[in-house]
Order: C-alpha cells, then structure tokens, then sequence
C-alpha cells in the first residue's frame, strides 16, 4: 500500500515536471515568434524574412543603432551602399546614416546630420522619406533651442525649417506635427519680443517699445500674451501723450492735437484686446482703459469669441512644475503654446523703432500746419502786381533786362512785358527806347606825392663824407636822441 502511493506520488510529480516544461517551452517560442514579428515590423522594407545579403547588412546596422554602436551602423550602411548601389534598401539606408548621427547627439554630431538628410533631399526629393528627412532638420534646431532672453539663432532656423517642410510637401502626414513643432517656436521668438518690448517700455523708451511689442503682435497672432503686449502698446502711446502735455514752450493748440492722435491710437490697441482677444485674461484691463478715456468700448463678434476660446483651451495650464523645471532645462518651455490655429508661414514683418520715430515726426509736423491757413494755388506763391512792391517770398512779374546800346559804350535798361494800366487814360509804364547815355571817360588820377622820411636840413652846407673834419653842434633840444646822455652840474641832481 505504502509502494504503490510512493509510485503514484513519483507518477504524478513526473507528470506536472513534463508539463511545466511544455508549458516553458511554449512560452519561449511565442516569445521567440512575437520578438522576431517585432524585429520584422521595426525594418519597413523588411516585411519577409529574407536572406539577401544586402538586406542582412541593412538589419545588422538597424541592430547596432539600436544599441548604441553608431560607428558600427554608419559603417555596414556605407558598405551595403557601396557594394550594392542597385539595392532596395539603398534610399533607407542614405535616410539611416542620417538618423545614426542624429541619435548620437552632440553640436559636431547634429551638423553632420542636418547634411547627410539634406543630401537625402537632393538625391530623392520625390519620395516620401525627403518629408521626414526635412522634418528631421527642423528637429536638429528645435533641440537646440535656447531660452527666450539667450541667443535666439537655433529658433529662428528652426521656423524656418518647418516653414519648408509646411510649403515643400503640403500632403505629407507629418505636416500637422510640423506645424505644432512652428507654434511652439513662434511662442518662444514672440516671447523673446514682448520681453525687449517691456524693458524699453520700463525705461520710458516708448519708441523702441512699441516697435517689438508691435512685432511680436503683429507677426505672431497666435502668442498666449498678446492681450498684456497690446495693452503695453496702448499704455505706451499714453505715455506719448503724456510727455507731450508736459512739454514746456510748446503751444496748447499743438498739445491738444498731439495728445488727441496719441489717446486714439492707445484706443485701438485697447479695442483690438477685446475684439481679437475676447476671452483672454487681461480683456476688462482693456475695458477699464477704455472706459476711463471716455471713449466706446466694442463688443465682439461671435466668430472672434468662439475663435479665442478654441485657443485658450488649447492651451495647457502653466503649473508650479513647469516653472521649476523652467529653471532647471536647458530649452525654453512650451506649455503655454497654442495647439489649434494656423501658424505663421510669412516671413516676419519687424517694425523698427526709427519707422516709429518717422511717424512721430510726422505727426508733429501735422499739428504744427494744422492751424495755418493753405497758400493759393497750393504751395506756388502768387506773383506780385503791376504797381504792386516787390516781395522778398513772390517773384516780381516785370523783370528788368539789361542790353548794351546800338551804338557807342554805355548801359541801357528797358522794361520787358510790363502790363499797361488804362490806355485811354495814358497812366501806364511805357517801355523806354534804347536810348544811349554816353557815358564820359574815366580821368587818370593823379599821382600822390612820395612821402619823404628824412630830417630837413638848415641853411648850413652839406659836409662830404670824406671830410674829416668836425661836425657841427646838434642842439639836444631839437634833436632826439635813444642813446641816454650823461648828466653835468646842477643837472645831476635833477631826479627827471
């Protein structure tokens, strides 16, 4: 009894070690089946299990690309390449150098990509991988994007990109992720506007001011602040008017028409919060202005509200998270970019601040006319009359002509096209005949007498130079002398 329940335990544990095994074993080859399914389905090309050589090189660099081993990859890519010119796999192959670049990362690295997947687009601009090979470009930069306040190269290169890939291949599947990878770079180029725009607006540079608010506005419609940029622009055209009033020596006719154009086009920029951006935080700012300037408040239209909601609930909420990790990353943050619209695909229209400064003085120059009376006949200025005086600003309409007579030397004046008063009454300018006035000739004048600086002489004889004899006395009283004389008798004690 004891035997035969020993032998049915020892039958029994057979039996449930055999069947483990099994079981095992068939486990590991729906394993084995399910892992070289995935291993097929990761090469697109590569739907049947073949064994050609150009295809087994073609998955042993997938293989090492998925495991790290770039060099490894490019290197059985560029020998399939080159041994089999004529292969299928040839074009994917050309797209996976590309990639194995990309992946390793690094700037060296990702130059060297960005050429390899533009040489794919020279070499295969038909076919549906140059979409993806152009897609991958635009990556290359938006991974190397920097903060709104940093260099902002890599983002505009990035939006140029995807503007390429957007109008290149307008059917390709990848177009709506291309234009999400836009808005979040239009976010961070109209962000990095809006922030220059606030600096300047906070040093009371309202020119430069509302040239990049104005930029960030107008380029990039689909920015989360354009409500606080438009109200910054309309506070800024308030300061205008405001430093305007306080100008001293200005009249208070200009000052009243410069501060008027100034509060009207703060009152558009407030208007175009609320008619725009009608269910935008910031939109009963907008109001309040409004209503404090006395001016109309608008009311929008059901197609700009239901538009406006889309986009911000689009948006996705900014969370305490986010602002740390902002901190932390290296690229700018997204979150608040808008998921639904249609981006920008214009080249940026910048609007300077010298193009503001023009448009000041403009303006200026226009309340300064604006009370003066219009010249007649537009800007010519009218000719003086027949008796009329000449004016300094007209011009005379009788010139004068000066011509040489008929005969002899002289000058004669004759009056050209003077206009006759009544000819009856005989009061008119009659125009004078080429009457000569002969004119003397000049007399030579006469010589003026040579000045003579000498001393004259007296009565007395000239001495000859060779006489050596004594010269006569010279009386010192008479004669002057530089040379200082000694003094004699009494004349010693004269001090003078």
């Amino acid at each position: 009894m004891n035997r035969l329940s020993t032998q049915t335990k020892t039958i029994a544990a057979c039996t449930l070690t055999f069947l483990l095994m099994g079981s095992v074993a068939v486990h590991a080859a729906d394993r084995a089946k399910k892992k070289k399914k995935q291993d097929l389905s990761a090469n697109p090309l590569a739907q049947v299990n073949s064994k050609q050589p150009d295809k087994e090189l073609f998955d042993k660099a997938m293989l090492a690309m998925k495991k790290g081993r770039f060099d490894v990859c490019r290197l059985d890519l560029q020998t399939m390449l080159n041994t089999y010119p004529e292969s299928e796999y040839r074009m994917r192959a050309k797209l996976a150098v590309g990639d194995s670049w990309f992946k390793e990362g690094g700037s060296a690295a990702l130059a060297q990509a960005e050429a390899e997947y533009k040489d794919f687009i020279t070499f295969f601009p038909n076919a549906p991988e140059a979409a993806e090979a152009q897609m991958k470009v635009g990556d290359i930069y938006y991974q190397q994007m920097e903060k709104p306040d940093r260099d902002p190269q890599d983002a505009e290169n990035a939006e140029k990109e995807y503007r390429n890939m957007i109008n290149m291949f307008p059917d390709s599947t990848l177009v709506p992720r291309a234009k999400q990878k836009l808005r979040d770079v239009q976010e961070v180029l109209a962000e990095r506007e809006a922030e220059i725009g606030l600096y300047y607006f906070s040093r009371d540079d309202y020119n430069a001011a509302i040239a990049r608010l104005e930029t960030a506005v107008d380029t990039y419609p689909l920015y989360s602040k354009s409500d606080q940029a438009l109200l910054a622009i309309g506070d800024a055209y308030a300061g205008e008017a405001h430093n305007v009033r306080i100008t001293p020596r200005l009249p208070g006719a200009i000052k009243e028409r410069l501060s008027a154009v100034y509060l009207d086009r703060a009152a558009q920029a407030y208007a175009k919060v609320i008619t725009r951006y009608p269910m935008a935080p910031h939109v009963e700012d907008a109001r309040d202005r409004l209503v404090a300037m006395n001016r109309p408040v608008p009311e929008p239209t059901a197609e700009a509200v239901a538009e406006n909601d889309a986009e911000e609930r689009s948006r996705q909420p900014l969370h305490f998270t986010d602002k740390t990790l902002d901190i932390i990353k290296h690229g700018p943050m997204v979150v608040e970019a808008v998921h639904v619209g249609e981006p920008s695909l214009d080249d940026p229209k910048r609007t300077l601040a010298p193009d503001i400064t023009k448009e000041n003085q403009a303006m200026f120059i226009a309340a300064l006319n604006a009370g003066k009376p219009p010249a007649p006949n537009g800007n010519a200025a009218a000719a003086t009359g027949a008796n009329e005086p000449p004016r300094t600003d007209q011009p005379s309409s009788a010139p004068l002509q000066l011509a040489p007579p008929a005969g002899g030397s002289g000058i004669s004046a004759e009056v050209v096209s003077a206009p006759a008063a009544d000819p009856n009454a005989g009061a008119g300018l009659k125009p004078v005949g080429n009457t000569s006035v002969v004119v003397p000739a000049a007399e030579k004048p006469a010589e003026a007498p040579i000045p003579i600086n000498e001393v004259k002489t007296t009565g007395a004889t000239a001495t000859p130079l060779n006489d050596k004899s004594k010269k006569p006395k010279v009386d010192s009283k008479d004669e002057s002398d530089s040379k200082k004389k000694k003094k004699k008798g009494l004349a010693k004690l004269n001090p003078f």
